[in-house]
């Protein structure tokens, strides 16, 4: 048997007990929801964020430096290696009464060696002289002429008109003319005035306004007297010679030489 108590008070007890399980339940539930959010947000990637964008600027070449460009005026020797043992200026021959102006240098080299052109040019004239013996001479730019005289003779193709590069080979060592020994006679001009090969040949010139004339054209007064291990043919150390050369010692031991005139081609260029 249930007690009286007991039977009436079951129903509000029934009611608190049930009020008590929704309360407990609803705070589970809360918990329930907060511990689920917690979770996910740990738990869910994170969005990386987005790069800044930073701009590149390009690489900016460094501007190479110009080339200076090439000389205007380049001079090579004629006979590369070989010794000028004939310089430019006075100079008296032994069968000379007196010194006279060497017009060129004088470089000694076997018969038939090759004769390079010095500078870019045109070939102005080939031929024969009583003097220079066989002999080209070549233009250049700027008035400027070149000549390679006492020559075995010239090269295949090198004939008046003939463009050659510098280096070219124009010539052949030889021993023609009014020649003491194989050797080549070589000169520069600047229209007809006589310049020193000394101050051109391997060197180069930017401009015009650079080339030495007026130092080149310079004449010690000195006079210089040569010596020679062969005399020219015709002409002999006393008396006359078959071809009317007469030769006679002077006072001091220097040599008169009295020559007729020749016929015959004479280059421009004199000697």
């Amino acid at each position: 048997m249930t007690p009286k108590s007991l039977a009436v008070q079951s129903p509000h007890v029934r009611v608190a007990f049930f009020t008590m399980l929704g309360v407990a339940a609803m705070a589970g539930a809360l918990n329930g929801a907060v511990a689920l959010g917690e979770w996910v947000s740990h738990t869910a990637p994170v969005a990386s964020p987005t790069p800044a964008i930073v701009p590149i600027q390009p690489a900016v070449e460094e501007e190479a430096e110009a080339a200076p460009p090439p000389p205007a005026y380049q001079f090579d020797a004629p006979l590369p290696g070989r010794v000028v043992n004939s310089p430019f200026g006075l100079r008296q021959l032994p069968w000379e009464e007196n010194g006279r102006l060497h017009q060129g240098v004088d470089i000694a080299a076997p018969a038939g060696a090759a004769v390079k052109v010095a500078a870019d040019g045109v070939v102005k004239a080939t031929g024969l002289s009583p003097t220079y013996g066989r002999y080209v001479q070549v233009m250049h730019k700027g008035g400027l002429t070149t000549m390679y005289a006492h020559l075995a003779g010239p090269a295949k193709g090198v004939k008046r008109g003939a463009y050659l590069r510098r280096g070219d080979t124009v010539a052949y060592v030889g021993n023609s003319g009014r020649s003491t020994g194989s050797h080549l006679h070589f000169e520069i001009r600047n229209g007809d005035k006589a310049l020193n090969p000394s101050f051109f040949l391997g060197r180069s010139f930017a401009a015009a306004d650079d080339l030495p004339l007026k130092a080149a054209g310079r004449v010690s007064k000195k006079v210089r007297v040569a010596t020679v291990s062969k005399w020219p043919p015709g002409v002999v150390k006393g008396g006359k010679t078959a071809n009317g050369i007469v030769v006679t010692r002077v006072k001091g031991g220097r040599v008169r030489a009295t020559i007729p005139v020749v016929g015959g081609s004479v280059p421009s260029i004199a000697g």
